[in-house]
């Protein structure tokens, strides 16, 4: 049985397709711009080359001009309390990357167990996030947050409206671990030559 097309078939049907293609544009925009704010983020910098000062008003730009960006939870309540507004974001990481002491030489951000909805103008997401850190001294540590962020379309970008960073555990690294990788691979291949 062949059904017969109707107009107004057809225009719920490209209607239902807008829809759809909404959803998936939000969400892939909301992951864009966490992925930008994490690889801005990580240490070794992705922007070599400039300020520090510059650094942090790159990641402060991709948050809503009144978006809040907070840790929540035992250490990172302590540590990161809560900001509101791009200026408060921007001097937040200035101070958090000038003034640690000895300063981190790695950091990278790894995140699992997405869990993102959207509509066509709005996505919140819930992820957990694994960060080892590295600092001049050799320390190292494991931290892992679960990570809350909304996000909204603003002049057709999307950004970050609110970012929250609840503590799950910080736990200490055996020292110089990344040496000990980088000098004894954990798997050798053979008899490729």
């Amino acid at each position: 049985m062949t059904e017969t097309l109707t107009l107004e078939a057809l225009a719920r049907d490209i209607a239902a397709l807008r829809s759809d293609m909404a959803v998936l544009l939000a969400e892939a925009g909301a992951r864009r711009v966490l992925g930008q704010y994490m690889r801005l983020c990580d240490v070794p910098r992705l922007l070599s080359g400039i300020a520090e000062s510059e650094r942090c008003r790159a990641i402060a730009n991709l948050f809503t001009p009144d978006a809040i960006w907070e840790g929540v939870g035992g250490a990172h309540g302590a540590q990161f309390g809560q900001m509101i507004g791009r200026d408060a974001i921007a001097a937040h990481f200035e101070r958090f990357y000038t003034q640690a002491s000895p300063p981190q030489i790695f950091n990278t951000h790894y995140l699992c167990t997405e869990s993102l909805t959207a509509s066509a103008d709005k996505a919140e997401g819930h992820w957990v996030q694994f960060q080892p850190w590295v600092d001049a001294e050799g320390q190292s540590l494991l931290r892992s947050s679960r990570l809350h962020v909304q996000f909204a379309l603003t002049d057709g970008q999307w950004l970050i409206a609110h970012y929250r960073t609840e503590n799950l555990f910080i736990a200490p690294l055996p020292q110089h671990w990344w040496q000990r990788l980088i000098e004894e691979p954990a798997l050798t291949i053979e008899g490729l030559i």
